[in-house]
């Protein structure tokens, strides 16, 4: 029997270029691909008895062995076969075979079984990242319907602007992270019709093999329709990198305000014991590093993505190493920096409080109502409208520089300064009162997706029902995907497929 991988090069690789390229590769594959690449070895093994190149008894033969691989035996293996795993998976299979098997590995490549346990591995995490997002985006909801109508000041230019409900914001957040599922099952979908197995080396293969039959036992909903992409594209791992910036990018803004909030100043935000730091010299100190720690994590994602960007890169639109595993080694850095992200920002939701004696007490030392101050001074006393913002600024400002509070204004004011701009006010003390009201203020907001109490409930309720319905989809991608592989562990071949 011959022994030698290949006739063209005699020698075993470099000792240096093993250790520095080909085992790390051989074990990270080994640990995280062999349960892809043999799932991808009995779907040929369905296509060759398909085809009768294979029999019962021969295909009965090999997935025991495969059924019962070791990973250790393989380790040691790969040092006569160039250190790659699926030139090992082959040589293991053909010693442990008692009589030699022609067929098999027939007609075949690396390049669209590496390509296809590569991207096996990608549809694998990103539905337990989709999974993830899910369950998320109900600690989002549960904490917005907790906090529903209780105010908080919102905020533009990093000031003080307008009174929100805190539910308003909460539901900011859950609208992102829709809008992120959304993006990543098209993504997945993507993914899931891309199957490359069937490409060959790059230019297809010469058997009869049906591409389609191969993806669908896969749980793909079809091959990728061209052998070249097949094997030289890498796209779902560069739309994973955007899904996941553009993800990660959103929450470090919003955890950027929960760390604004949990300052000492603020006291918006606070978070148990068992989620707190201290400072070793300041004992007055309680701080929230579980936040800046999640916020940290996002900066890995766009890192990461750059990295496999730019490794893909000015390359050839061909199957390159450069591509399939160079570039790719910071995928799995990718993916699990946003599963710890996600880890992180679901603790953050399920444990962060408001001190909304903290939040409504602030709302009421703020003269929020100077907006609607200067709609009413258009609307009641018909002053133009770039007019009454002057006179509303004046107004509020009088106010602010003697230390006076909202509670306190007077109409007197407000008709001396509408008299010294050469207008009749009309707005009493108790419109005034009501206008600077903040529990009042969100009810002024009428508008479809605005912050009073009847418009959050209705988002509320529209997130609900769009995360049903991405589940849906979801989950019938899920099931097709996870049904599929099930029912390959469990395959064995037709009887009378003797040869």
């Amino acid at each position: 029997m011959v022994n030698q991988v290949t006739g063209r090069v005699g020698k075993s690789p470099h000792d240096l270029y093993i250790s520095k390229v080909l085992k790390p590769q051989f074990d990270y594959e080994l640990d995280h691909y062999l349960h892809h690449y043999i799932s991808i070895e009995k779907v040929l093994l369905q296509s060759y008895e398909k085809m009768e190149l294979l029999g019962k008894n021969e295909i009965t033969e090999i997935i025991t062995i495969l059924n019962n691989m070791e990973k250790k035996s393989l380790s040691i293996l790969s040092e006569g076969n160039l250190t790659d795993i699926a030139l090992t998976i082959e040589r293991y299979v053909n010693q442990k075979s008692e009589n030699e098997i022609t067929n098999w590995h027939l007609d075949r490549s690396r390049n669209d079984y590496q390509a296809c346990a590569q991207l096996m591995y990608g549809r694998e995490k990103w539905l337990e990242l989709i999974d993830k997002m899910f369950h998320l985006n109900e600690e989002i909801l549960e904490k917005a319907a907790k906090y529903f109508s209780h105010k908080m000041p919102g905020y533009t230019h990093y000031q003080s602007a307008q009174v929100i409900n805190i539910s308003f914001y909460l539901t900011a957040v859950s609208e992102h992270i829709l809008a992120s599922v959304k993006k990543m099952i098209q993504v997945l979908e993507t993914m899931n019709g891309r199957c490359p197995l069937g490409s060959g080396a790059m230019s297809g293969q010469e058997l009869p093999w049906d591409c389609d039959f191969m993806a669908d036992l896969l749980g793909f909903t079809s091959y990728t329709g061209h052998a070249l992409a097949g094997v030289a594209s890498r796209d779902w791992v560069l739309e994973m990198g955007e899904c996941l910036s553009y993800l990660g990018t959103n929450l470090s803004r919003f955890l950027t305000d929960f760390l604004m909030w949990g300052s000492s100043e603020q006291q918006f935000i606070t978070f148990p014991d068992e989620l707190s730091g201290i400072s070793s010299s300041m004992p007055q100190k309680r701080n929230f590093p579980l936040l800046e720690r999640a916020r940290g994590k996002t900066s890995h994602l766009i890192g990461s993505y750059i990295d496999i960007l730019l490794g893909q890169r000015n390359t050839t639109y061909s199957n390159l190493v450069e591509v399939s595993k160079e570039s790719n080694k910071s995928l799995p850095l990718l993916l699990n920096n946003a599963d710890d992200l996600l880890d992180l920002v679901i603790l953050i939701f399920r444990y962060m409080e408001f001190n909304v004696d903290k939040t409504e007490t602030r709302c009421s030392e703020e003269f929020f109502g100077g907006f609607s101050l200067a709609n009413q001074l258009t609307m009641k006393n018909q002053i133009p409208y770039r007019a009454a913002q002057v006179i509303a600024g004046k107004f509020i400002t009088y106010y602010i520089e003697n230390n006076r509070k909202p509670h306190e204004v007077s109409s007197v004011l407000l008709t001396s300064i509408c008299k010294d701009e050469g207008f009749v006010n009309s707005i009493t003390t108790h419109e005034l009162l009501e206008i600077f009201d903040f529990r009042k203020e969100v009810d002024r907001k009428i508008t479809r997706g605005s912050t009073n109490d009847a418009s959050v409930m209705k988002i509320i309720n529209l997130h609900k029902k769009r995360d049903s319905e991405l589940k849906q989809t979801f989950s019938t991608i899920k099931y097709k995907v996870l049904s599929k592989l099930d029912a390959l562990d469990h395959w064995e071949p037709k009887e009378g497929s003797l040869r």
